[in-house]
């Protein structure tokens, strides 16, 4: 979960009087932003999350108290997408930044390294700050 949430309305938008609109990302943020902000979607693009396939035009349902976030697209045009998807490349050949792309969990999952799940400490609530 990269530190770069912070996801302010496009200038456009806001001269046309837009004072909010729903934004969603697998990133993380300090709360420095305002409005309706939907972030640690996983898994995320980087991984092959459904984030990595949306494109202009799509239509994405969020339906707060059900805690659901769909991209609505056929399941057939999703597969292709799919297929045409390739990793993001990385230069990390070592050292903390690899360790961290090789073993950190995803948002749902804790973000938690793979190898401590199960090793130590207590459950942590979901709702815990």
């Amino acid at each position: 979960m990269p530190e770069v949430g912070n996801f302010v309305l496009p200038r456009k938008l806001l001269e046309r009087g837009v004072t909010d609109m729903v934004r969603v990302s697998d990133a993380r943020m300090r709360g420095t932003g305002f409005g309706t902000v939907v972030l640690h979607v996983a898994p995320e693009a980087a991984a092959g999350g459904p984030l990595a396939f949306v494109r202009a035009g799509d239509w994405v349902a969020l339906d707060v108290p059900a805690r659901t976030l769909n991209l609505e697209v056929a399941d057939d045009e999703l597969e292709r997408r799919r297929a045409g998807w390739t990793p993001p490349r990385t230069p990390y050949r070592r050292g903390y930044a690899r360790l961290y792309l090789d073993h950190v969990l995803q948002a749902d999952r804790g973000a938690d390294l793979d190898f401590l799940v199960g090793a130590s400490g207590s459950e942590v609530p979901r709702d815990n700050y």
